[in-house]
């Protein structure tokens, strides 16, 4: 336990606890992201729809071995200590790194860093607000017009028919592609990839990831906003 605090209090310890957490959030993001796309599943016959199913299976998935919402509560505690962590990492490293520096970066040092690298930390925040509203809007329902229990797709399309709403998510869902991007690619460095064609493709394959994450998550309100996926 002692070897692990002292590697956690140097940087590299901090680094690797910030990439570990963040592939555990990049895990959930992606299965979020596939458990979305059924909304585009047409219903077989008068059925429920294939969103609304999920959202079932999700709820009662190993019922009555463990209690109803058993998978959803224990996934929510995991995420919950690692974005705690995730934060924690970043605001201890972005700290170390304000004490160490002696002076401020000149122009032509600060033209080395990406844009996604320079605003990481407005991404995190932006994020961070988003996900409190999102968890209002469509697991309370706390901020949503008609919210009812068990209906997904209704609560989905009925929240998108905003174009407010859907601007804000859109805009959102972009801010977290880009720290996903930066990431990413970071992430490889941390957990010690030294493979020179692994760090030729650590860049592209974070841009195609965070491209195809952005484009998977967005399309669901904009085919809403189009008349796309409607109530039918």
């Amino acid at each position: 336990m002692r070897r692990v605090m002292t590697l956690y209090r140097s940087s590299v310890g901090k680094k690797i606890m910030m990439a570990l957490s963040g592939i555990i959030l990049f895990g959930f993001v992606v299965g979020h992201m596939l458990g979305n796309l059924k909304a585009f599943q047409s219903p077989d016959g008068a059925g429920p729809h294939p969103l609304d199913t999920y959202g079932e299976f999700l709820r009662e998935f190993g019922y009555p071995l463990l209690p109803e919402y058993g998978l959803l509560w224990g996934a929510r505690i995991v995420l919950l200590v690692a974005v705690g962590i995730h934060i924690l990492a970043a605001v201890q490293l972005w700290s170390q790194s304000r004490r160490a520096r002696s002076q401020r970066y000149k122009k032509e040092d600060s033209q080395v860093f990406s844009y996604a690298s320079r605003t990481m930390r407005w991404g995190g925040v932006i994020v961070a607000a988003f996900v409190v509203y999102h968890l209002l809007h469509f697991t309370t329902g706390t901020v949503h017009p008609d919210f009812e229990y068990g209906r997904v797709y209704e609560n989905l399309v009925i929240g998108f028919q905003n174009p407010l709403i859907a601007g804000f998510y859109i805009v959102a869902v972009g801010a977290l592609c880009l720290h996903l991007y930066h990431g990413i690619w970071s992430a490889f460095a941390t957990l010690g990839s030294q493979n020179a064609k692994v760090q030729k493709l650590r860049r592209p394959l974070a841009a195609v990831v965070s491209v195809g994450l952005f484009i998977g998550y967005v399309s669901v309100p904009l085919a809403v906003l189009a008349g796309i996926l409607t109530l039918g």
